[in-house]
């Protein structure tokens, strides 16, 4: 079962959702196609995509 909440998206500022479902949170914003799943337990990102960010090496 899955728990949703509404926050601020980090890459825009708008309304985005995160929800959490066992070990995986996923932070999604419908505006600027912004996504994020990580692992609960290590805290490990699985997948991102945030269009507008360029790489800081």
């Amino acid at each position: 079962m899955a728990t949703k909440q509404t926050v601020r998206c980090p890459n825009c500022g708008t309304l985005a959702e995160r929800s959490y479902t066992h070990k995986i949170t996923q932070t999604q914003c419908h505006r600027c196609d912004y996504l994020m799943i990580t692992c609960s337990v290590t805290g490990k990102v699985v997948e991102a995509y945030a269009p507008g960010l360029s790489l800081r090496c």
